[in-house]
Protein backbone atom coordinates (compact mmCIF):
# COMPACT_ATOMS: atom_id res chain seq x y z
CA UNK A 1 0.00 0.00 0.00
CA UNK A 2 1.34 3.23 -1.11
CA UNK A 3 1.20 6.14 1.86
CA UNK A 4 1.90 9.86 1.36
CA UNK A 5 4.80 10.82 3.74
CA UNK A 6 5.89 14.25 4.02
CA UNK A 7 9.57 15.18 5.09
CA UNK A 8 10.37 18.62 6.04
CA UNK A 9 14.23 19.42 6.20
CA UNK A 10 16.62 22.33 5.49
CA UNK A 11 19.33 20.33 3.69
CA UNK A 12 18.52 19.27 -0.22
CA UNK A 13 21.49 16.60 0.44
CA UNK A 14 19.54 15.02 3.83
CA UNK A 15 16.08 15.46 1.52
CA UNK A 16 17.64 13.00 -1.40
CA UNK A 17 18.96 10.77 1.08
CA UNK A 18 15.60 10.01 2.64
CA UNK A 19 13.68 10.30 -0.61
CA UNK A 20 15.67 7.48 -2.43
CA UNK A 21 15.55 5.62 0.75
CA UNK A 22 11.83 5.75 0.92
CA UNK A 23 10.85 5.69 -2.71
CA UNK A 24 12.00 2.31 -2.69
CA UNK A 25 8.83 0.64 -0.97
CA UNK A 26 6.55 2.88 -3.45
CA UNK A 27 5.83 5.69 -0.86
CA UNK A 28 5.01 8.99 -2.30
CA UNK A 29 7.17 11.70 -0.98
CA UNK A 30 6.66 15.70 -0.93
CA UNK A 31 9.43 17.09 0.48
CA UNK A 32 9.77 21.04 2.02
CA UNK A 33 12.50 22.54 3.70
CA UNK A 34 11.27 25.13 6.62
CA UNK A 35 8.78 24.41 9.40
CA UNK A 36 6.00 27.29 8.27
CA UNK A 37 5.87 25.32 4.63
CA UNK A 38 5.35 22.11 6.40
CA UNK A 39 2.21 23.51 8.31
CA UNK A 40 0.47 25.34 5.38
CA UNK A 41 1.17 21.74 3.22
CA UNK A 42 -0.50 19.87 6.56
CA UNK A 43 -2.99 22.13 6.71
CA UNK A 44 -4.00 21.22 3.11
CA UNK A 45 -3.17 18.19 2.67
CA UNK A 46 -2.60 15.59 5.82
CA UNK A 47 -0.23 12.91 5.11
CA UNK A 48 0.11 9.66 6.34
CA UNK A 49 3.35 10.41 7.71
CA UNK A 50 5.72 13.07 8.87
CA UNK A 51 9.44 13.27 8.86
CA UNK A 52 10.73 16.00 10.99
CA UNK A 53 14.20 17.55 11.43
CA UNK A 54 14.81 19.40 14.39
CA UNK A 55 17.45 22.06 14.07
CA UNK A 56 15.74 24.08 11.03
CA UNK A 57 16.08 27.66 11.37
CA UNK A 58 13.05 30.40 11.97
CA UNK A 59 10.74 27.36 13.27
CA UNK A 60 12.73 24.12 14.83
CA UNK A 61 11.05 20.94 14.63
CA UNK A 62 10.03 21.12 18.47
CA UNK A 63 7.58 23.88 17.40
CA UNK A 64 6.05 22.16 14.12
CA UNK A 65 5.45 19.12 16.32
CA UNK A 66 3.89 21.12 19.18
CA UNK A 67 1.68 23.20 16.65
CA UNK A 68 0.96 19.85 14.84
CA UNK A 69 -0.55 18.49 18.25
CA UNK A 70 -2.47 21.13 19.09
CA UNK A 71 -4.42 21.84 16.10
CA UNK A 72 -7.55 19.35 16.58
CA UNK A 73 -8.55 19.63 13.10
CA UNK A 74 -6.04 17.63 11.93
CA UNK A 75 -6.52 13.67 12.09
CA UNK A 76 -4.06 11.64 13.81
CA UNK A 77 -0.34 11.95 12.01
CA UNK A 78 2.88 9.83 13.48
CA UNK A 79 5.77 12.10 13.59
CA UNK A 80 9.36 10.93 13.73
CA UNK A 81 11.87 13.59 14.08
CA UNK A 82 15.49 13.20 12.38
CA UNK A 83 17.94 14.51 15.51
CA UNK A 84 21.40 14.88 16.39
CA UNK A 85 22.52 12.20 19.37
CA UNK A 86 21.99 14.44 22.67
CA UNK A 87 19.91 12.35 24.77
CA UNK A 88 17.68 15.78 25.71
CA UNK A 89 16.44 16.28 22.32
CA UNK A 90 15.01 12.90 22.07
CA UNK A 91 13.19 13.88 25.22
CA UNK A 92 12.59 16.98 24.35
CA UNK A 93 10.70 15.72 21.41
CA UNK A 94 8.45 13.16 22.59
CA UNK A 95 7.20 15.27 25.59
CA UNK A 96 6.39 17.91 22.34
CA UNK A 97 4.37 15.20 21.20
CA UNK A 98 6.82 12.91 18.54
CA UNK A 99 6.17 9.56 18.41
CA UNK A 100 9.11 8.26 17.77
CA UNK A 101 12.81 9.34 16.66
CA UNK A 102 15.94 8.46 14.34
CA UNK A 103 19.50 9.66 14.66
CA UNK A 104 22.10 11.54 12.93
CA UNK A 105 23.88 10.36 10.54
CA UNK A 106 20.24 8.37 9.21
CA UNK A 107 20.67 4.59 8.36
CA UNK A 108 18.72 3.74 5.91
CA UNK A 109 17.33 0.08 6.99
CA UNK A 110 16.71 1.83 10.47
CA UNK A 111 14.87 4.44 8.45
CA UNK A 112 12.67 1.61 6.74
CA UNK A 113 11.80 -0.03 9.61
CA UNK A 114 10.73 2.88 11.85
CA UNK A 115 8.78 4.67 8.64
CA UNK A 116 6.66 0.68 8.42
CA UNK A 117 6.43 1.08 12.43
CA UNK A 118 4.55 4.63 12.53
CA UNK A 119 2.75 3.56 9.40
CA UNK A 120 1.19 0.48 11.01
CA UNK A 121 0.38 2.45 14.08
CA UNK A 122 -1.57 5.23 11.83
CA UNK A 123 -3.34 2.21 10.36
CA UNK A 124 -3.75 0.79 13.72
CA UNK A 125 -5.25 4.17 14.88
CA UNK A 126 -7.40 4.78 11.57
CA UNK A 127 -9.47 1.61 11.85
CA UNK A 128 -10.27 1.89 15.70
CA UNK A 129 -11.66 5.59 14.31
CA UNK A 130 -13.77 4.27 12.11
CA UNK A 131 -15.38 1.14 14.48
CA UNK A 132 -15.94 3.79 17.35
CA UNK A 133 -17.73 5.96 14.38
CA UNK A 134 -19.85 3.44 13.11
CA UNK A 135 -20.32 1.99 16.63
CA UNK A 136 -21.43 5.77 17.62
CA UNK A 137 -23.85 5.39 14.81
CA UNK A 138 -25.34 2.18 15.40
CA UNK A 139 -25.69 2.83 19.38
CA UNK A 140 -27.50 5.84 19.03
CA UNK A 141 -30.46 4.92 16.83
CA UNK A 142 -31.60 2.69 19.80
CA UNK A 143 -31.11 5.10 22.80
CA UNK A 144 -33.22 7.41 20.60
CA UNK A 145 -35.92 4.64 20.54
CA UNK A 146 -35.64 3.35 24.21
CA UNK A 147 -35.88 7.10 25.54
CA UNK A 148 -39.39 7.46 23.39
CA UNK A 149 -40.80 3.98 24.91
CA UNK A 150 -39.88 4.42 28.21
CA UNK A 151 -41.38 8.40 28.02
CA UNK A 152 -44.73 6.80 26.69
CA UNK A 153 -44.58 3.94 29.25
CA UNK A 154 -44.11 6.85 32.29
CA UNK A 155 -46.90 8.64 30.77
CA UNK A 156 -49.27 5.53 31.23
CA UNK A 157 -49.89 5.47 27.83
CA UNK A 158 -49.66 1.44 28.09
CA UNK A 159 -51.59 1.05 31.37
CA UNK A 160 -51.22 2.34 34.69
CA UNK A 161 -47.97 2.29 36.72
CA UNK A 162 -47.26 2.59 40.38
CA UNK A 163 -45.38 5.66 41.74
CA UNK A 164 -42.24 3.51 42.54
CA UNK A 165 -41.83 2.09 39.76
CA UNK A 166 -42.35 5.63 37.85
CA UNK A 167 -39.56 6.72 40.21
CA UNK A 168 -37.42 4.16 38.94
CA UNK A 169 -38.27 4.78 35.09
CA UNK A 170 -37.19 7.68 35.49
CA UNK A 171 -34.03 7.28 36.80
CA UNK A 172 -33.58 4.69 33.77
CA UNK A 173 -34.25 7.32 31.20
CA UNK A 174 -32.07 10.00 33.07
CA UNK A 175 -29.44 7.67 32.79
CA UNK A 176 -30.34 7.03 28.83
CA UNK A 177 -30.34 10.52 28.29
CA UNK A 178 -27.13 10.73 30.07
CA UNK A 179 -25.41 8.08 27.22
CA UNK A 180 -27.71 9.33 24.99
CA UNK A 181 -25.54 12.79 24.70
CA UNK A 182 -22.33 11.53 25.44
CA UNK A 183 -23.31 9.92 21.72
CA UNK A 184 -24.04 12.76 20.49
CA UNK A 185 -21.25 14.72 21.33
CA UNK A 186 -18.77 12.05 19.95
CA UNK A 187 -20.27 12.41 16.71
CA UNK A 188 -20.42 16.31 16.79
CA UNK A 189 -16.49 15.78 17.20
CA UNK A 190 -16.42 13.64 14.78
CA UNK A 191 -18.14 16.12 12.22
CA UNK A 192 -15.92 18.93 12.93
CA UNK A 193 -12.88 16.97 12.97
CA UNK A 194 -14.05 15.47 9.44
CA UNK A 195 -14.76 18.82 8.37
CA UNK A 196 -18.37 17.90 7.88
CA UNK A 197 -19.71 20.41 10.79
CA UNK A 198 -20.96 23.47 9.13
CA UNK A 199 -21.10 26.27 11.40
CA UNK A 200 -24.93 28.30 11.15
CA UNK A 201 -23.59 31.91 11.61
CA UNK A 202 -25.73 34.98 12.37
CA UNK A 203 -26.21 37.76 13.76
CA UNK A 204 -27.18 37.76 17.05
CA UNK A 205 -27.17 39.43 20.74
CA UNK A 206 -24.49 37.39 22.68
CA UNK A 207 -25.21 39.87 25.83
CA UNK A 208 -28.81 38.25 26.19
CA UNK A 209 -27.90 34.86 25.57
CA UNK A 210 -25.33 34.59 27.80
CA UNK A 211 -28.07 36.41 30.55
CA UNK A 212 -29.96 33.55 29.74
CA UNK A 213 -27.70 31.05 30.39
CA UNK A 214 -26.33 32.79 33.94
CA UNK A 215 -30.51 32.58 34.71
CA UNK A 216 -30.75 29.23 33.76
CA UNK A 217 -27.44 27.68 35.97
CA UNK A 218 -28.17 30.38 39.02
CA UNK A 219 -30.01 27.36 40.50
CA UNK A 220 -27.00 25.36 40.12
CA UNK A 221 -24.30 27.67 42.32
CA UNK A 222 -27.04 29.04 44.73
CA UNK A 223 -27.07 25.11 45.69
CA UNK A 224 -23.72 25.13 46.73
CA UNK A 225 -23.89 28.78 47.92
CA UNK A 226 -21.92 30.37 45.27
CA UNK A 227 -22.14 33.38 43.61
CA UNK A 228 -22.47 33.34 39.88
CA UNK A 229 -22.15 36.97 38.47
CA UNK A 230 -21.48 38.69 34.82
CA UNK A 231 -19.19 41.81 34.44
CA UNK A 232 -20.16 43.08 31.17
CA UNK A 233 -17.27 45.80 29.82
CA UNK A 234 -17.52 45.17 25.89
CA UNK A 235 -18.85 48.05 24.40
CA UNK A 236 -21.10 45.94 22.04
CA UNK A 237 -23.99 43.27 22.66
CA UNK A 238 -24.09 41.75 18.75
CA UNK A 239 -21.76 39.32 17.21
CA UNK A 240 -21.81 37.14 14.30
CA UNK A 241 -21.38 33.67 15.03
CA UNK A 242 -23.44 30.07 15.54
CA UNK A 243 -25.46 30.96 18.62
CA UNK A 244 -26.74 27.33 19.07
CA UNK A 245 -22.65 26.40 19.26
CA UNK A 246 -21.36 29.38 21.07
CA UNK A 247 -24.47 28.57 23.78
CA UNK A 248 -23.00 24.97 23.57
CA UNK A 249 -19.55 26.62 24.64
CA UNK A 250 -20.42 28.48 27.34
CA UNK A 251 -22.61 26.69 29.21
CA UNK A 252 -20.23 23.92 29.53
CA UNK A 253 -17.49 26.40 30.59
CA UNK A 254 -19.87 27.83 33.36
CA UNK A 255 -21.37 24.33 34.45
CA UNK A 256 -17.66 22.64 34.69
CA UNK A 257 -16.88 25.77 36.89
CA UNK A 258 -19.70 25.27 38.91
CA UNK A 259 -19.30 21.63 39.27
CA UNK A 260 -15.90 22.08 40.31
CA UNK A 261 -15.74 25.02 42.77
CA UNK A 262 -17.02 24.33 46.68
CA UNK A 263 -16.78 27.62 48.08
CA UNK A 264 -16.49 31.19 46.64
CA UNK A 265 -17.85 32.80 43.07
CA UNK A 266 -18.09 32.06 39.36
CA UNK A 267 -17.10 35.49 37.36
CA UNK A 268 -17.64 35.71 33.85
CA UNK A 269 -16.38 39.35 32.01
CA UNK A 270 -16.94 40.44 28.45
CA UNK A 271 -14.25 42.62 27.32
CA UNK A 272 -13.53 44.05 23.85
CA UNK A 273 -9.53 44.01 22.53
CA UNK A 274 -8.93 46.65 20.04
CA UNK A 275 -6.15 46.03 17.56
CA UNK A 276 -4.12 48.50 15.33
CA UNK A 277 -5.99 47.17 12.56
CA UNK A 278 -10.29 45.90 12.49
CA UNK A 279 -9.18 42.56 11.96
CA UNK A 280 -6.99 42.69 15.13
CA UNK A 281 -10.05 43.01 17.51
CA UNK A 282 -11.35 40.48 19.58
CA UNK A 283 -14.33 39.64 22.30
CA UNK A 284 -12.88 38.26 25.37
CA UNK A 285 -15.14 36.06 27.26
CA UNK A 286 -14.03 34.90 30.37
CA UNK A 287 -14.65 32.22 33.26
CA UNK A 288 -13.17 32.51 36.00
CA UNK A 289 -13.88 30.52 39.47
CA UNK A 290 -12.33 29.53 43.04
CA UNK A 291 -12.80 25.94 42.75
CA UNK A 292 -10.03 23.18 42.76
CA UNK A 293 -7.73 23.93 39.72
CA UNK A 294 -6.22 22.26 37.44
CA UNK A 295 -2.32 20.80 37.42
CA UNK A 296 0.07 21.91 34.82
CA UNK A 297 0.31 18.73 33.61
CA UNK A 298 -3.70 18.27 33.01
CA UNK A 299 -3.71 22.00 31.80
CA UNK A 300 -1.27 20.91 28.57
CA UNK A 301 -3.88 18.33 27.81
CA UNK A 302 -6.91 18.87 28.54
CA UNK A 303 -8.57 20.05 25.85
CA UNK A 304 -7.74 16.78 23.97
CA UNK A 305 -10.41 13.85 23.42
CA UNK A 306 -11.54 11.96 25.93
CA UNK A 307 -9.13 13.35 28.21
CA UNK A 308 -9.56 12.60 32.25
CA UNK A 309 -7.78 14.40 34.79
CA UNK A 310 -6.44 12.48 37.54
CA UNK A 311 -7.47 15.11 39.83
CA UNK A 312 -10.15 13.45 42.17
CA UNK A 313 -13.81 14.02 41.00
CA UNK A 314 -12.32 15.96 37.61
CA UNK A 315 -13.36 14.66 34.43
CA UNK A 316 -13.77 16.19 31.26
CA UNK A 317 -14.48 14.07 28.92
CA UNK A 318 -15.71 15.26 25.52
CA UNK A 319 -16.64 18.44 26.53
CA UNK A 320 -13.97 20.43 26.82
CA UNK A 321 -12.76 18.87 23.45
CA UNK A 322 -16.18 20.07 21.71
CA UNK A 323 -15.70 23.37 23.41
CA UNK A 324 -12.29 23.95 21.63
CA UNK A 325 -13.07 22.51 18.32
CA UNK A 326 -16.98 25.02 18.09
CA UNK A 327 -14.04 28.10 19.19
CA UNK A 328 -11.60 27.07 16.31
CA UNK A 329 -13.71 27.14 13.79
CA UNK A 330 -15.40 30.29 14.89
CA UNK A 331 -11.90 31.58 14.01
CA UNK A 332 -11.43 31.75 17.27
CA UNK A 333 -8.56 30.33 20.41
CA UNK A 334 -9.79 29.04 23.87
CA UNK A 335 -6.75 29.00 26.78
CA UNK A 336 -6.64 27.65 30.27
CA UNK A 337 -5.05 29.22 33.37
CA UNK A 338 -5.01 27.54 36.44
CA UNK A 339 -3.43 26.62 39.96
CA UNK A 340 -4.09 23.80 42.22
CA UNK A 341 -6.79 24.64 45.07
CA UNK A 342 -7.04 28.52 43.61
CA UNK A 343 -8.99 28.30 41.27
CA UNK A 344 -9.33 28.30 37.25
CA UNK A 345 -9.81 30.49 34.16
CA UNK A 346 -10.82 29.64 30.50
CA UNK A 347 -10.41 32.62 28.39
CA UNK A 348 -12.57 32.50 25.07
CA UNK A 349 -11.73 34.82 22.11
CA UNK A 350 -13.88 35.51 19.23
CA UNK A 351 -12.91 37.70 16.36
CA UNK A 352 -14.87 40.24 15.44
CA UNK A 353 -14.54 41.87 11.90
Amino acid sequence: MNHYILVVDDIPDNLLLIQLALEQDGHQLVSVNDGFSALAQIDQCPPDLILLDVMMPRMDGYEVTQKIRQNSRLPYIPILLITAHEQSNVVKGLDTGADDFIRKPVQIDELQARVRSLLRLKQSIDQREHFVHCLTHDLRTPLVAADRMLSLITQGVFGEITLKTKDALNNIIRSNQNLLEMINKLLDVHSYEEGQKKLSCITFNLKNLLEQIITELTPLAQEKALELRCDWQAPLEEIDGDRQELRRVLTNLISNAIKFTDTGYIEVRVSLSVGDNKEDNWLIIEIEDTGIGISSKAKAKIFRRFYHSNHKGLGYGLGLHLCHQIIQEHGGKITLESQLDQGSTFTVGLPIH
